[in-house]
């Protein structure tokens, strides 16, 4: 009977180890969310997504190891940059760059659990982003 208890464990541990060691390793990742006010194809574009990649790279962060990025880019339509901000929330990241007032708004709008960092926003606190 001990024997068989044994091999019972034995084969549960093995199969789900592969699954342990899976999830051990995605905790490591870190996704980030970035909606940006531009368009794709907009030469600035590029240029501030390798710029953020690269400041991330230099504290330590290598894209595609440790840290995962997913960008949309709302080419500053309302309605595209408002259907971005919710399918940003909805991927759960740890964190969402928020490039521009148009598209912070939206994105306070979409959530309030979700860290949100922005940048290029001149007044923050008269536009009702901040409380101070």
């Amino acid at each position: 009977m001990r024997r068989r208890a044994f091999i019972t464990l034995l084969g549960g541990a093995v199969a789900t180890w592969p699954l342990a060691a899976n999830a051990q390793q995605r905790e490591g990742v870190r996704r980030i969310g970035v909606l940006m006010s531009v368009a794709a194809d907009d030469p600035e574009g590029p240029v501030r997504a390798a710029a953020f990649a690269l400041g991330l790279q230099q504290l330590g962060w290598s894209v595609g190891g440790n840290v995962r990025i997913e960008y949309r880019w709302g080419a500053g339509d309302g309605d595209r940059i408002r259907s971005y901000a919710a399918e940003l929330v909805a991927l759960a990241p740890d964190v969402i760059l928020a490039t521009g007032s148009a598209t912070l708004g939206p994105l306070l709008q979409a959530t309030r659990a979700v860290p949100i960092v922005f940048v290029q926003v001149v007044d923050p606190f008269g536009a009702g982003f901040v409380a101070s």
